[in-house]
């Protein structure tokens, strides 16, 4: 049985704009941002003794806070891919001795002119799946996938889960933090929140596996707003991810 779980980091006013920032600015404001709480829910290094055997693939496009929160925490990581050859997280996946990939889009294109995003998709599911991962984790990478990606891990029975810096139903897609932020400006809302999710094939529709809910604040700018909820996603993307490794491994126990 194969899980995916997809992170979707909507930075504050466009998604794909917070993997623009340099590796050196990343390394310093991202660390930061990693919670304290996440890394204490790593209760100590016999957590990943737990999960023995199971391997976790983790796909990143930027910064990797995410997937360095799921390293703190002893989530068993065996590969890591990114699809952008500057991309911090290749740096904090090679300190943690695990194994790293780039398959960027463009270069792909440039290599092979006609090839299109859905032949890209294809050949990505087949790269994730070659990996032999137990467990797949999206964390922060920024390329929508369409159903040529999707479907062969819908045909192995796979579950798909997605982080989402909203509310269910709330702002679904992209900007979802700038979103929330104008709407309270404008008093339409009170709290925001973000959710860890199943995926389908509607964007930010799926199941909600974890929820979390966060105040408003007066006076509070978009980047204040989107640092409190940067720290939340790092403790629900562990707390997500251990509740599918414990699933899979109680499946298995039963098989």
């Amino acid at each position: 049985m194969l899980l995916l779980l997809f992170v979707d980091v909507s930075s504050v006013g466009a998604s794909p704009s917070s993997t623009s920032l340099t590796s050196c600015e990343l390394k310093v404001d991202e660390d930061v941002q990693v919670s304290r709480k996440a890394m204490e829910a790593s209760t100590s290094k016999s957590s990943s003794a737990q999960y023995n055997g199971l391997r976790v693939a983790v796909l990143i496009s930027g910064s990797g806070s995410n997937l360095q929160a799921l390293i703190d925490a002893q989530i068993p990581v065996t590969y890591v891919l990114s699809n952008r050859k500057a991309a911090y997280g290749l740096e904090r996946a090679a300190k943690a001795s695990i194994p790293t990939e780039i398959f960027s889009l463009v270069a792909h294109q440039k290599a092979h002119p006609g090839e299109t995003r859905q032949h890209y998709d294809i050949l990505l599911a087949s790269k994730v799946l070659s990996s032999k991962p137990d467990l797949v984790v999206l964390a922060g990478f920024m390329h929508i996938l369409s159903e040529n990606f999707l479907d062969p891990f819908t045909k192995a029975s796979v579950r798909i889960l997605n982080l989402h810096p909203a509310l269910p139903g709330q702002f679904d897609g992209a900007n979802a933090i700038q979103r929330a932020w104008d709407a309270f400006q404008e008093g339409k809302i009170e709290k925001t929140g973000v959710m860890v999710h199943e995926v389908v094939k509607e964007v930010d529709r799926g199941q909600p596996i974890v929820v979390r809910e966060i105040e408003c604040r007066k006076g509070e700018s978009v980047e204040e707003l989107g640092n409190r909820m940067h720290e939340v996603e790092h403790e629900i993307i562990v707390e997500a991810t251990r509740k599918e490794l414990d699933q899979l491994r109680q499946n298995r126990s039963q098989a």
